[in-house]
């Protein structure tokens, strides 16, 4: 996932701060303007919050300093969390110095949160900003760690452009989409088998915002006819354009997420999928094997051995003791142990 095409989160959020200096309302480091600028009063702790509404795994927040009197954001901390008492949530970064009309990234890490919170620790302060930035993507959307692939690709609309956390609604092309083809899809793995609870789909928002109608939604493991012989989600009779709409999967298991339009002269485009669920789901495989070993199998050791074999995450379990049958090879050599697990 590129940081450089992630939204600005904040922008769909609800601001707020400690005071309100004339008419320096919060809102304004949220309107793209660097002629205009929030201003609290002179006062202890001065703070400016915006409430991302959801939960956030923030990667990054961009502060642009105000023209004048640049100094006053000297020592501003950056706090992430989900707490409205400022010191309970988690320091992100502190500002150290910023220049007149400069803009800075501060790494968080994939911080979770609902609120960013920017404020000024001591006594006779005055918080202004200019702009905020907060990027990342919604925290529990497991899609962001998965790899995407389609039937084909429009020019530069490449399947990962539908999981860059990135509703592809502010410019263009942040969206994948396929070529006028039979039976367009689109995939997703998960990388490992999760229950889905929901999966999100964006429509895209400049045009044509029938062709996602009929689409359907394909959950499972199997990977016959690209995956779209997995159980069905749900369909999409239509999104309108620019909107995101929840599809309920109650908690259908599955590594792959399809979505695929039946008929001819299809295309397939989507902003965004984003896909919540619990996992990864834990699989237990049961396996009989014969041993011809000098080896105590029931040692703990076993389980390295396997490792130095290439099985790793295994758990080892006896339904019943392995049997020790001893057999002569012959006088003058030791004995061979097999040892059957049952």
């Amino acid at each position: 996932m590129a940081n450089g095409q992630e939204e600005n989160a904040a922008l769909w959020g609800k601001t707020s701060q400690s005071s309100i200096y004339l008419d320096s309302i919060p809102e304004l480091a949220l309107d793209g303007l660097l002629n205009s600028w929030t201003h609290t009063n002179s006062e202890t702790d001065p703070w400016w919050r915006v409430d991302l509404l959801k939960v956030y795994r923030v990667n990054r927040v961009t502060i642009t300093n105000r023209p004048t009197n640049g100094l006053r954001i000297n020592r501003a901390v950056i706090r992430i969390g989900n707490f409205l008492d400022i010191y309970n949530n988690t320091v992100c970064a502190t500002i150290s110095t910023l220049a007149d009309g400069a803009t800075d990234t501060f790494s968080c890490g994939g911080m979770k949160g609902r609120y960013m919170i920017v404020h000024i620790p001591g006594d006779q302060k005055i918080l202004s900003l200019t702009e905020v930035g907060v990027y990342g993507y919604l925290a529990g959307n497991v899609a962001v760690d998965g790899a995407a692939t389609q039937s084909s690709t429009f020019m530069s609309w490449f399947a990962e452009k539908a999981i860059d956390s990135n509703r592809g609604l502010q410019q263009y092309p942040l969206c994948s989409s396929t070529l006028n083809e039979t039976n367009p899809w689109w995939r997703l793995d998960l990388r490992d088998v999760y229950k889905i609870s929901k999966v999100v789909v964006t429509n895209r928002n400049d045009c044509c915002a029938e062709q996602i109608n009929g689409a359907e939604i394909h959950i499972g493991n199997s990977l016959e006819n690209n995956g779209s012989d997995n159980p069905i989600c749900a369909v999409i009779p239509a999104i309108p354009a620019g909107e995101s709409y929840n599809y309920s999967c109650g908690g259908m298991e599955g590594r792959y997420v399809n979505l695929i339009i039946p008929g001819d002269m299809k295309i397939l485009t989507l902003c965004e999928v984003e896909v919540y669920g619990q996992g990864p789901v834990l699989k237990r495989s049961f396996v009989k094997m014969q041993f011809n070993s000098r080896v105590d199998l029931t040692d703990p050791s076993l389980g390295s051995v396997l490792a130095d074999k290439g099985f790793t995450n295994v758990t080892l379990r006896w339904s019943q003791t392995p049997k020790r049958v001893i057999q002569k090879v012959n006088a003058d050599k030791s004995e061979s142990v097999l040892i059957i697990v049952q």
